[in-house]
């Protein structure tokens, strides 16, 4: 009689290798490359075996558990062996930083299911409690008020306001946006062609009045050599790129 082990699902590889690491309760720090990479590599198989799409990164891990596996198992030359590296390190560099991640998003889990919790009350602040202004008794407001400390206020007032302006960017003038279409660019090049059958790509950029313009003819250049309507050769490097037009008039 067949047996169905039903896997559990994991959210990639390095996921898996937590679940083996903490169902053999081994150290994160020393992991027992030959003992894991066996229990991982049947994973993998149980996996094909059951008909699951097994995505390309458990296979990448696998071969490179198999990769670490086989240099740990070389003999290491006594001369060497002070400088040699853990082939584990850069794994375990890599699960210690999953794990860290996981462990932040169950945290995140939690605070998000307080959040669902909570229950916020509307406002019920009475209209006339609201619309409440204290009075203000002008009297006593400007009982010790003089000319003197009103035009002191003044000047104070009108030192922030000017304060507030930039000396250098107040100067500016207004940028205006410059709209160039692909399209149009492409439709006055394809008349420039016909006019002129045989043209430096140089001049025709030194023709242009702006930056934008100089961008997008350049685009328009590819757009039109991709659908053949141009053909671009250069006789030696560093010399002016040479067009020729094969766009009948």
């Amino acid at each position: 009689m067949d047996m169905t082990v039903k896997l559990q699902v994991f959210e990639g590889p390095l996921d898996l290798l937590l679940h083996l690491l903490d169902k053999n309760k081994v150290n994160i720090y020393d992991i027992p490359i030959v003992e894991i990479t066996n229990q991982y590599l049947e994973y993998i198989r149980e996996m094909k075996r059951q008909d699951l799409n097994v995505v390309s990164e458990f296979l990448v891990m696998a071969a490179t558990l198999i990769d670490i596996k086989s240099r740990m198992l070389l003999p290491v030359e006594e001369s060497d062996e002070e400088e040699q590296e853990d082939p584990r390190a850069e794994l375990v560099e890599q699960l210690l930083e999953y794990k860290m991640y996981k462990c932040i998003s169950y945290e995140l889990k939690d605070r998000q299911m307080d959040a669902m919790r909570v229950m916020f009350k509307e406002p019920t602040i009475p209209e006339e409690v609201s619309t409440y202004e204290e009075p203000v008794n002008l009297d006593e407001l400007v009982a010790d008020l003089t000319l003197s400390k009103l035009n002191d206020i003044f000047k104070s007032i009108m030192r922030k306001q000017e304060n507030k302006i930039d000396p250098i960017r107040s100067k500016f003038g207004r940028i205006e946006k410059e709209e160039v279409s692909l399209s149009d660019k492409m439709e006055y090049l394809e008349r420039y062609a016909i006019e002129h059958p045989h043209f430096s790509f140089r001049s025709l950029l030194e023709a242009q009045c702006s930056k934008m313009n100089i961008i997008v003819t350049f685009l328009a250049v590819l757009e039109l050599m991709k659908v053949g309507k141009i053909y671009i050769y250069q006789d030696k490097i560093f010399d002016d790129i040479r067009i020729d037009s094969k766009i009948a008039a």
